[in-house]
């Protein structure tokens, strides 16, 4: 083979490499992209398809099981409306004060408990008690404290998200191994600087699912607050479909029902976000 040829396809060769090199990681980008989105995409179209065969076997009557499509010509037409967005931005806005206060609540308590035995004996019991509790329950006393307001609202939210965040931290805290701390002391640690230094950044993988745990829970406690107390003079998502339940529209009840879950997945997605970084940090998975 001449010698010139021989250089042409080493050339080549040395280009295609380069090209594979620089489109290498957009493809496993595409690919981890598509991994993590077709199994959802499958649900949705089994949970459809079955949504229709139910339509179509007469199984409940159009007026309280709509097809999937009347539906979804609802939810278009829903959310390019102003009073739609006004609606969500008022039930976010609700979720995210309720968790951030949820979340400052439950690392005061969480730290505390791990840190004072005497306190763990008396309130540990307690705090999972709390966790396990129905949401519901609240609101019967939190009407009676705060009336129909909003307090009312974020009191239940508050309690239905502290405890599972401070679960996560303590069981965080119970996991940082001993070998870890006695070094710590080593170096000078003590007080707020350990915790700052050390216990907290160890306790954070179980920190964060503490942290996820108290959104779904403040994000069903908000729902359930919305559908049961109506403050006076708003107009959130649980009020909306509160009101299309009045009007017997099955399908603007079941348009809401899928942006609460939509905004729930959205939600979760970030959490996963944030957990599968940690995760890298700490090489617990590839990069």
């Amino acid at each position: 083979m001449p010698a010139e040829t021989v250089t042409q396809d080493r050339s080549a060769a040395e280009v295609s490499g380069l090209d594979a090199l620089e489109l290498g990681p957009r493809t496993q980008k595409t690919r981890r992209i598509w991994n993590s989105a077709w199994p959802k995409l499958l649900a949705v179209a089994i949970v459809v398809a079955i949504w229709q065969a139910a339509v179509l076997a007469e199984w409940k009557p159009v007026y309280v099981l709509p097809p999937p499509a009347d539906v979804f010509t609802v939810l278009r037409d829903l959310v390019i409306t102003a009073d739609f967005w006004d609606g969500v931005r008022l039930t976010m806005t609700r979720a995210i004060t309720g968790f951030l206060l949820a979340v400052l609540i439950g690392t005061i308590i969480g730290a505390a408990v791990s840190r004072f035995r005497p306190l763990r004996a008396a309130i540990g019991s307690l705090i999972t008690g709390l966790q396990t509790m129905p949401s519901i329950m609240w609101f019967p006393l939190a009407i009676l404290l705060f009336q129909l307001g909003e307090s009312a609202i974020l009191f239940v939210v508050v309690l239905g998200a502290a405890p599972s965040v401070a679960n996560g931290l303590i069981s965080g805290i119970d996991y940082v191994p001993r070998t870890w701390l006695r070094v710590g002391r080593v170096m000078g640690m003590r007080g707020l600087a350990e915790y700052r230094h050390l216990i907290l950044p160890a306790s954070l993988p179980s920190f964060v699912s503490g942290l996820k745990q108290g959104w779904a829970f403040s994000w069903r406690s908000l729902m359930a607050g919305e559908l049961l107390v109506i403050v006076p003079g708003t107009v959130s998502i649980g009020v909306r479909m509160q009101n299309a339940r009045d009007l017997f529209d099955s399908a603007l009840v079941i348009s809401y029902i899928i942006v609460v879950l939509i905004i729930g997945i959205l939600i979760d997605q970030l959490f996963n976000a944030a957990d599968n970084r940690l995760r890298r940090r700490w090489g617990l998975t590839e990069a």
